[in-house]
Formats: structure tokens, sequence, C-alpha cells
């Protein structure tokens, strides 16, 4: 009896041993898998990830801003002029250069993000009353960046043109950013 009576206590021992060991992985694993599970993004971020966008209504001049994941988003309607400008200086030596066809998908509508790469202020040039600066296109007036009607800096301190999102097209007159 003496020779199975400690070979009863360890296997008891072991069995402790093991079963709190399970029960602590497992409530790690619990517990991890809660804390990644909160690093996700919430439903109401995920639903504003992307926009679709109408423009029937935008006549031709005419500008649109709408906010996507809280950036606001110009949306232009360029006329004959402003397209035959953009595509004219091209060529023209620009800090970040970059071809109007690189930045458009069709040559009507410019879609970018309205805010400055110098310090993150929004330019003007949206509305009719808003300067435009020296190139025809967008003004910051916080520190004098200038830009052409492609979006492309020209003037002032901003080191790189506005922004692109992701967008396509859905159909003639629709768009979807994100």
């Amino acid at each position: 009896m003496s020779t199975t009576q400690p070979d009863e206590k360890v296997t008891r021992r072991d069995f402790l041993y093991i079963a709190t060991g399970g029960v602590t992985v497992v409530g790690a694993a619990l517990a991890g898998w809660a804390i990644i599970d909160s690093m996700n993004p919430a439903a109401n971020i995920l639903a504003l990830s992307t926009v679709e966008i109408d423009l029937s209504p935008v006549e031709e001049g005419q500008s649109l801003t709408v906010v996507w994941r809280g950036k606001p988003i110009f949306v232009r309607n360029r006329t004959a002029e402003e397209i035959a400008q953009a595509v004219a200086e091209d060529s023209d030596n620009m800090k970040d250069p970059q071809n109007d066809a690189d930045r458009v998908q069709q040559p009507q509508w410019l879609v970018m993000i309205g805010i400055c790469t110098h310090l993150g202020c929004i330019p003007l040039g949206q509305k009719f009353s808003d300067p435009k600066g020296e190139f025809g296109g967008w003004f910051c007036p916080c520190h004098g960046s200038h830009y052409d009607t492609s979006g492309r800096i020209r003037k002032g301190p901003a080191p790189t043109n506005l922004e692109i999102p992701e967008y396509a097209f859905l159909d003639d007159t629709r768009i979807k950013i994100g």
C-alpha cells in the first residue's frame, strides 16, 4: 500500500498543475481575443469608409465638398479652359511633378483630398468668391501655398500636391470614394 499512495499523490498534483495551466491558457486566450477584437473599427467607422457621390447637380465650373473619413474631399467639374491650362502646365518646373492625366480618371472631374500638404489647413478655392491663388486652382492662406487647376503645388511651402483618394466611377454621374 505504501507504494500506491505516493504515486496517487503525484498523479493528483500533476492533474492540478495541468488543470490550472489549462484554465490559465484559456483565460489568457479569451482576454487576448477581447483586446484584439476591441482594436477593430466600430460599425460607424466602417460605414464611413466609403462614400458615394451623385455628380449630376454639379455643373461645369462648379465644385462640391463632401466629407470622407473625416477629411474634406474636393470634387470639381472642370471647364475646358481649366483642363487645357492643367495639361499645358504639365511640362512646367514643379516641386512635385505630376501630369494632369495621372491625377484624374476623366479629365472633366478632379477629385482630391482638400487638405494642404504643408500643415493640414483647408485651402480656399471651392467657392466662386474664394481666392484661387496665382495659378487659378486653390490657395492656402495660412502659409501661402498656391495650387493649380489640377491640385498640384506651384508656389509656397507645401511639399507635395493635394492627394488623390482612391475612387471609381460607378456610372457617368456617380463616383464611389474609398
